[in-house]
């Protein structure tokens, strides 16, 4: 069964012309998804849908089968320990009144996960390479990469099934963000991920399937090094002419 599945989505803001068109896909479990495009392209729009911050205007968005109905409290508390996410800006996404241990331990906290906090929260910070006492220290202690893994610490504690990861290394340096790749490719074995970029290459590098928005509609989804190698639509072209390639990792 999928993880999730968007059916003939549109979506339209109450006073604005649509910005998602008859978007349908498939995600299966551990296959990991890029989703790219350019500023305007939809992608901001179709992640609040993943997420269940928006509700579709017309079609249906299901989640291992069942509607994603973002009324039912008993439905998104499910939702939300099976889905986790990660986003772009490591200084703005994390509240510099708490300590780390706090940040990394509020989704158990707040959806009433019964595990052994402490010890959750420390295999998190092993997970992505941060010492113990990391957790005694406050966010402004760290550098941007470290600060985006405490991110992903707190994303992967409660041990989703599904991690969307929101331009998640765009505001890191290029040495730095071959360092977080490499640490997504890793946790990527054992969960699976959807990555939101405008950068084709950076996608590459962690999903083996790929969908292309442009103006609200996939103009090309498929297997991505199929796509890279032969790309069908002008849009695709002009996005891979236009993206620096990045660092390699391993």
């Amino acid at each position: 069964m999928s993880l999730l599945n968007l059916s003939d989505v549109s979506f339209s803001y109450i006073t604005g012309k649509p910005v998602l068109h008859d978007i349908n896909l498939t995600l299966e479990a551990g296959s990991n998804l890029g989703i790219v495009g350019e500023s305007g392209s939809g992608k901001t729009t179709m992640l609040k849908l993943l997420l269940g911050l928006q509700r579709a205007s017309t079609g249906d968005v299901s989640f291992r089968g069942q509607p994603l109905d973002i009324r039912s409290s008993g439905f998104m508390r499910g939702f939300r320990r099976s889905v986790q996410a990660v986003f772009q800006d490591p200084y703005s996404s994390l509240d510099p009144r708490q300590r780390v241990f706090d940040i990394i331990a509020e989704p158990l906290r707040s959806l009433k996960i019964e595990r052994d906090i402490k010890d959750a929260v420390a295999q998190a910070l092993e997970a992505v390479d941060l010492p113990a006492d990391a957790a005694r220290r406050y966010p402004h202690e760290f550098s941007g990469g470290q600060r985006q893994r405490i991110a992903i610490a707190r994303a992967i504690v409660s041990t989703p099934d599904l991690i969307i990861a929101d331009e998640v290394v765009s505001a890191l340096d290029l040495s730095t963000r071959a360092r977080i790749i490499e640490l997504l490719k890793t946790l990527s074995q054992r969960m699976t991920f959807v990555v939101v970029s405008h950068d084709i290459a950076l996608v590459a590098l962690l999903c083996d399937r790929l969908i292309v928005l442009e103006k609200g509609r996939i103009v090309e989804q498929g297997v991505t090094r199929d796509i890279l190698a032969n790309p069908s639509h002008d849009y695709t072209r002009k996005l891979l002419a236009s993206t620096p390639r990045m660092p390699k990792t391993g």
